[in-house]
């Protein structure tokens, strides 16, 4: 598979998108991914952004997650891609295929990361297009996310990509005495047909 150029006239260098294969295969790449990704989640949660964690998490937590998500997508479980400008990584995003057997055929978009300095340039969009694309070579049939009421952003991103809101948890997600529901969103990558089908069979 080829990486993905990201139309980015702005920034020189144009970004590319590669995937967990061809991060991995890149021995200079791979040494330091984890550190990087590490750099770009800490400075984002340190900064108040929604990525599930309170406090900016630390290296070796990130490392067992890289970890975790380079093993799935071996097993054929899961997809990452990484944004990079030459050798910077600017963003990464993933999804994994859910344990339950009854829900193998579906994957959830569990994080989309971009740094800071590179926010404005389409790299958040060019990441979760490039995972939706994977998600349905993959045959997968539904992808869900889950996402903080009030990043806004992210979830106009979203719904311009093709998800829908299915449902949200009132004042659910808790940073200290502040409270924001907790939104659901999924993108059915099924064909008509075959949501005739499974209804068909049900």
């Amino acid at each position: 598979m080829h990486p993905v150029t990201i139309n980015d006239p702005v920034g020189g260098q144009e970004p590319v998108l590669l995937t967990a294969p061809e991060v991995t295969a890149d021995p200079g790449l791979a040494a330091e991914f984890a550190a990087s990704v590490h750099q770009i989640l800490a400075e984002l949660v340190g900064a108040g952004a929604a990525l599930g964690w309170v406090e900016p998490p630390g290296p070796d937590e990130v490392a067992a997650l890289v970890e975790r998500v380079l093993a799935a997508v071996r097993a054929g479980d899961g997809a990452l891609r990484a944004a990079y400008t030459g050798r910077t990584l600017l963003g990464l995003g993933y999804w994994l295929r859910y344990d339950r057997p009854t829900h193998r055929p579906h994957a959830d978009l569990e994080k989309l990361a971009v740094a800071g300095a590179a926010h404005g340039r389409g790299i958040g969009r060019s990441l979760t297009a490039a995972l939706i694309a994977d998600a349905r070579a993959a045959g997968i049939e539904v992808l869900t996310l889950d996402a903080r009421g009030d990043n806004t952003h992210a979830l106009r991103l979203y719904r311009a990509l093709g998800f829908r809101e299915y449902g949200r948890l009132p004042a659910f997600v808790a940073v200290g005495e502040r409270r924001w529901d907790k939104v659901f969103y999924l993108l059915d990558l099924r064909t008509p047909a075959d949501g005739a089908a499974a209804e068909a069979g049900a």
